[in-house]
């Protein structure tokens, strides 16, 4: 049977997720291009009827005000270590298909992580509302996706039935919050996690490769990674 994938999951909503999906691209190339990015999102009431058609169930639990506020500060912090600038959004009236389903458009076209991280930027950095479809759109067409498509994905039953799939996936993966992270059986969840992730993914490679192509591990972990926070969007 053929091993699964390392799977990193990734939200647009959480500050916690931009950060490890800015510090993937940006220290790690070579993980980021090897492992799946699947998305996670709180699902509407009609993505949570098909979840539960199909046998899954969504296991976050929001978080406190006070877990809120305590964010608030961390990610400052955080940010300001990769010298980036936070600019908190307003959600107004989410709808979190509106952005993630999309991914999945973009995936198709080899686009995935550019509309990550084009989103990600827009809500972290700029502020922009992602449960608007304009603001999508605006993206979509920016990175080279065709603007309609990409507005209209949360629509379209195709995308739709994908969703499903990556929600039931959420769930036999048992993820709870993110980042979170998966390579074989092993697990990881926060930020702080990834230097893990990364080290199990390089590790798993080297241990597949052929003999002569291997090279000795480096002991302890990647000097770039920030290991400041107990892990975890809430």
């Amino acid at each position: 049977m053929p091993t699964a994938a390392p799977r990193f999951y990734f939200s647009l909503r959480s500050p916690y997720s931009w950060l490890a999906q800015y510090d993937l691209l940006n220290t790690c190339p070579d993980v980021a291009e090897e492992v799946e990015w699947r998305p996670f999102w709180e699902p509407d009431d009609r993505s949570a009827k098909e979840l539960a058609d199909a046998g899954g169930e969504f296991l976050y639990t929001p978080m406190s005000r006070t877990k809120h506020l305590y964010v608030l500060q961390d990610v400052r912090r955080l940010a300001a270590r990769r010298n980036l600038t936070v600019t908190w959004p307003l959600d107004r009236d989410p709808r979190w298909e509106v952005s993630h389903l999309p991914y999945f458009h973009a995936a198709r076209a080899g686009l995935g992580r550019a509309y990550v991280a084009a989103v990600s930027r827009a809500r972290w950095q700029e502020g922009q509302d992602i449960s608007r479809r304009e603001t999508i759109g605006d993206i979509a067409a920016a990175i080279g996706l065709d603007r309609g498509d990409t507005e209209s994905a949360c629509d379209d039953p195709d995308v739709r039935a994908e969703a499903t799939e990556a929600l039931v996936a959420l769930h036999r993966d048992g993820v709870f919050g993110v980042p979170f992270f998966v390579v074989g059986r092993e697990k990881f969840w926060g930020i702080d996690r990834l230097p893990d992730f990364v080290a199990a993914v390089r590790g798993t490679r080297a241990a597949c490769a052929p003999a002569a192509a291997r090279t000795p591990a480096t002991p302890g972990r990647p000097a770039t990674f920030d290991d400041g926070h107990a892990g975890g969007c809430g």
